[in-house]
């Protein structure tokens, strides 16, 4: 069954309640984590947390919420739900408050929790790989809100959209200095002679430089560990799309659908235009997690 967390409150999907003045529904002022829980198991929660609470404080939506009464709130939401595989989504808003007159001093935010039945994604869409398109929108490196996940996602859902009627399952977002960003709900990293190349994220810019408009996606962190781990060298840098194109594999990561390999872009192949053994390795790591 599908079950609901509002502001301290488990109920049924039909009961619940959020006020049409909300400032996430009126203005998308609002932040949002999706994760994965496997039984009771929330995978990655603790990381999922610690992204959400420094956004929080940095596009200053709210600095008193704490990561342990939202750790209790989920894994309570979860086992109302009670599902072998769901998808839980947590997002948290500006509330009830016109952000207008007066800020939000004082003000509480809307917490909504949703467990629900998790996607369950083709195998055939690991085992040949997906094709994906280049985004016409860009990635802007002065925007501040550009490497959180706030709950502005129309652009990108737009430009699934404009993928999928060109048959490709997501879309390459590129930075306004044409340097690779990652997908509209996915982070990238490409594989080269054994190397794990990705772009920089937030809170991994060189000092001095401009700041990332890359979110610091969970899986694309757990992922790199397991390349360190593995011995393989790992690059964090600028990359354009020749190095795109060039690359032996290209890995699309996030909390649904783990590791999914991409084995084209717009018309090109992508290595021999069938998953490489990485996307196969961390395919049967990804699953085990």
């Amino acid at each position: 069954m599908t079950a609901v967390w509002l502001n301290g409150i488990l109920g049924k999907v039909d009961d619940t309640r959020v006020s049409a003045f909300d400032a996430g529904f009126q203005h998308a002022v609002g932040l949002f984590e999706t994760m994965m829980a496997r039984g009771p198991r929330i995978v990655h929660l603790n990381q999922h947390l610690d992204r959400l609470e420094v956004s929080l404080r940095e596009t200053r939506l709210s600095d008193r919420l704490k990561s342990g009464p939202l750790a209790e709130a989920i894994h309570a939401t979860v086992a109302a739900a009670d599902l072998e595989i769901a998808r839980v989504r947590l997002t948290i808003t500006g509330g009830d408050l016109n952000l207008l007159h007066g800020g939000g001093d004082g003000h509480e935010p809307t917490i909504l929790i949703v467990a629900q039945p998790a996607t369950a994604y083709p195998a055939e869409l690991y085992e040949k790989g997906i094709r994906a398109t280049v985004a016409d929108a860009r990635a802007n490196p002065l925007d501040p809100f550009a490497a959180h996940k706030t709950l502005a996602y129309w652009p990108r859902l737009a430009e699934l959209q404009s993928a999928a009627a060109k048959n490709a399952s997501e879309a390459l977002w590129f930075t306004v200095s044409n340097h690779l960003a990652g997908g509209c709900v996915s982070n990238v990293i490409l594989v080269k002679d054994g190397d794990f190349i990705t772009p920089i994220v937030r809170g991994e810019e060189p000092e001095g430089g401009l700041s990332s408009p890359v979110l610091p996606g969970v899986v694309r962190a757990e992922v790199l560990g397991w390349a360190a781990g593995e011995g393989r060298l790992v690059q964090r840098k600028m990359i354009d799309i020749n190095a795109v194109l060039e690359a032996d594999e290209v890995l699309l990561t996030n909390s649904s659908w783990g590791v999914l390999p991409v084995v084209g872009v717009e018309r090109e192949q992508i290595g021999e235009g069938v998953p490489g053994p990485v996307a196969s390795s961390l395919r049967a790591w990804w699953l085990a997690e």
